[in-house]
Protein backbone atom coordinates (compact mmCIF):
# COMPACT_ATOMS: atom_id res chain seq x y z
CA UNK A 1 0.00 0.00 0.00
CA UNK A 2 1.24 3.48 -0.83
CA UNK A 3 2.20 5.83 1.98
CA UNK A 4 -0.24 8.67 2.62
CA UNK A 5 1.22 12.09 3.45
CA UNK A 6 0.38 13.45 6.89
CA UNK A 7 1.59 16.55 8.69
CA UNK A 8 3.08 16.29 12.17
CA UNK A 9 0.02 18.10 13.61
CA UNK A 10 -2.31 15.65 11.86
CA UNK A 11 -0.35 12.65 13.14
CA UNK A 12 -0.34 14.05 16.68
CA UNK A 13 -4.10 14.61 16.54
CA UNK A 14 -4.69 11.01 15.42
CA UNK A 15 -2.32 9.69 18.12
CA UNK A 16 -4.16 11.69 20.80
CA UNK A 17 -7.52 10.36 19.64
CA UNK A 18 -6.15 6.80 19.62
CA UNK A 19 -4.76 7.22 23.13
CA UNK A 20 -8.11 8.49 24.42
CA UNK A 21 -9.99 5.66 22.75
CA UNK A 22 -7.68 3.04 24.26
CA UNK A 23 -7.23 4.47 27.75
CA UNK A 24 -10.52 6.26 28.46
CA UNK A 25 -13.31 5.18 26.12
CA UNK A 26 -12.51 1.45 25.88
CA UNK A 27 -12.37 0.90 29.69
CA UNK A 28 -15.58 2.92 30.14
CA UNK A 29 -17.38 0.73 27.59
CA UNK A 30 -16.07 -2.49 29.17
CA UNK A 31 -17.39 -1.28 32.52
CA UNK A 32 -20.79 -0.42 30.99
CA UNK A 33 -21.01 -3.91 29.46
CA UNK A 34 -20.16 -5.53 32.79
CA UNK A 35 -22.78 -3.41 34.58
CA UNK A 36 -25.42 -4.23 31.96
CA UNK A 37 -24.62 -7.96 32.21
CA UNK A 38 -25.18 -7.79 35.95
CA UNK A 39 -28.78 -6.73 35.29
CA UNK A 40 -29.63 -10.19 33.99
CA UNK A 41 -31.32 -11.26 30.75
CA UNK A 42 -29.20 -9.96 27.87
CA UNK A 43 -31.85 -10.52 25.16
CA UNK A 44 -33.97 -7.62 26.30
CA UNK A 45 -31.29 -5.52 27.95
CA UNK A 46 -31.11 -2.21 26.04
CA UNK A 47 -28.13 -0.98 28.08
CA UNK A 48 -26.14 -4.07 27.12
CA UNK A 49 -26.94 -3.73 23.41
CA UNK A 50 -26.13 0.00 23.44
CA UNK A 51 -22.78 -0.65 25.16
CA UNK A 52 -21.94 -3.41 22.66
CA UNK A 53 -22.77 -1.04 19.80
CA UNK A 54 -20.48 1.62 21.32
CA UNK A 55 -17.77 -1.01 21.69
CA UNK A 56 -18.08 -1.99 18.04
CA UNK A 57 -17.85 1.63 16.89
CA UNK A 58 -14.91 2.35 19.19
CA UNK A 59 -12.93 -0.73 18.12
CA UNK A 60 -13.59 0.12 14.48
CA UNK A 61 -12.26 3.65 14.98
CA UNK A 62 -9.18 2.30 16.80
CA UNK A 63 -8.44 -0.02 13.86
CA UNK A 64 -9.01 2.80 11.37
CA UNK A 65 -6.61 5.16 13.17
CA UNK A 66 -3.95 2.46 13.58
CA UNK A 67 -4.17 1.70 9.86
CA UNK A 68 -3.91 5.38 8.93
CA UNK A 69 -0.86 5.86 11.15
CA UNK A 70 0.84 2.72 9.87
CA UNK A 71 0.35 3.87 6.26
CA UNK A 72 1.32 7.48 6.94
CA UNK A 73 4.39 9.28 5.71
CA UNK A 74 4.73 11.97 8.36
CA UNK A 75 6.22 15.11 6.84
CA UNK A 76 7.77 17.93 8.87
CA UNK A 77 7.64 20.91 6.52
CA UNK A 78 10.02 22.89 8.74
CA UNK A 79 12.88 20.49 7.96
CA UNK A 80 12.51 20.66 4.17
CA UNK A 81 14.45 23.19 2.10
CA UNK A 82 11.65 24.11 -0.30
CA UNK A 83 13.55 27.05 -1.82
CA UNK A 84 10.48 29.28 -1.80
CA UNK A 85 8.19 26.79 -3.53
CA UNK A 86 4.77 25.58 -2.48
CA UNK A 87 5.09 22.06 -1.05
CA UNK A 88 3.01 19.69 1.05
CA UNK A 89 2.47 21.24 4.48
CA UNK A 90 3.10 24.82 3.34
CA UNK A 91 0.70 27.59 4.26
CA UNK A 92 -0.08 29.70 1.21
CA UNK A 93 -1.84 33.05 0.97
CA UNK A 94 -3.47 33.56 -2.41
CA UNK A 95 -5.59 36.26 -4.01
CA UNK A 96 -8.36 35.77 -6.53
CA UNK A 97 -7.32 38.18 -9.28
CA UNK A 98 -10.90 38.88 -10.34
CA UNK A 99 -12.58 39.46 -6.97
CA UNK A 100 -9.36 40.48 -5.12
CA UNK A 101 -10.45 38.18 -2.28
CA UNK A 102 -7.52 36.84 -0.24
CA UNK A 103 -7.52 33.43 1.43
CA UNK A 104 -4.91 31.39 3.27
CA UNK A 105 -4.69 27.62 2.99
CA UNK A 106 -2.41 24.99 4.44
CA UNK A 107 -1.88 22.03 2.12
CA UNK A 108 -2.40 18.85 4.13
CA UNK A 109 -3.22 15.17 3.73
CA UNK A 110 -6.68 14.03 2.74
CA UNK A 111 -7.63 12.98 6.29
CA UNK A 112 -6.60 16.36 7.71
CA UNK A 113 -8.45 18.56 5.23
CA UNK A 114 -10.96 20.98 6.77
CA UNK A 115 -11.87 23.95 4.60
CA UNK A 116 -13.41 25.81 7.58
CA UNK A 117 -9.99 25.78 9.25
CA UNK A 118 -8.15 26.68 6.05
CA UNK A 119 -6.68 23.21 5.45
CA UNK A 120 -7.06 21.79 1.95
CA UNK A 121 -6.18 18.33 0.69
CA UNK A 122 -3.03 17.93 -1.35
CA UNK A 123 -5.27 16.26 -3.95
CA UNK A 124 -7.66 19.21 -4.30
CA UNK A 125 -7.63 21.22 -7.55
CA UNK A 126 -6.30 24.35 -5.81
CA UNK A 127 -3.49 22.48 -4.05
CA UNK A 128 -2.51 20.61 -7.21
CA UNK A 129 -2.29 23.94 -9.06
CA UNK A 130 -0.19 25.53 -6.29
CA UNK A 131 2.36 22.73 -5.71
CA UNK A 132 5.78 23.69 -7.08
CA UNK A 133 4.90 27.34 -7.66
CA UNK A 134 6.57 30.37 -6.05
CA UNK A 135 5.48 33.73 -4.61
CA UNK A 136 4.04 36.12 -7.21
CA UNK A 137 3.27 33.22 -9.59
CA UNK A 138 -0.23 33.23 -11.07
CA UNK A 139 -2.02 29.87 -11.20
CA UNK A 140 -5.22 28.93 -12.98
CA UNK A 141 -7.59 26.58 -11.19
CA UNK A 142 -10.41 24.83 -13.01
CA UNK A 143 -13.56 25.02 -10.87
CA UNK A 144 -17.15 23.97 -11.59
CA UNK A 145 -17.91 27.65 -12.24
CA UNK A 146 -15.05 28.05 -14.70
CA UNK A 147 -11.37 28.90 -14.48
CA UNK A 148 -10.15 31.12 -11.65
CA UNK A 149 -6.77 32.87 -11.58
CA UNK A 150 -4.94 33.22 -8.25
CA UNK A 151 -1.74 35.04 -7.41
CA UNK A 152 0.46 33.54 -4.69
CA UNK A 153 1.09 36.31 -2.14
CA UNK A 154 3.11 34.42 0.45
CA UNK A 155 4.35 30.95 1.38
CA UNK A 156 5.13 29.91 4.96
CA UNK A 157 6.58 26.66 6.27
CA UNK A 158 5.26 26.33 9.83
Amino acid sequence: MDKVPLTIAGANKLKAELEELKTVIRPRIVEAIATARAHGDLKENAEYHAAREQQSFSEGRINEIETKLSNAQIIDVTTIDAKGKVIFGATVEIEDLESEKKVTYQIVGQDEADIKQGRISVGSPIARALIGKEEEDVVTVKTPGGEVDYEILSIKYI
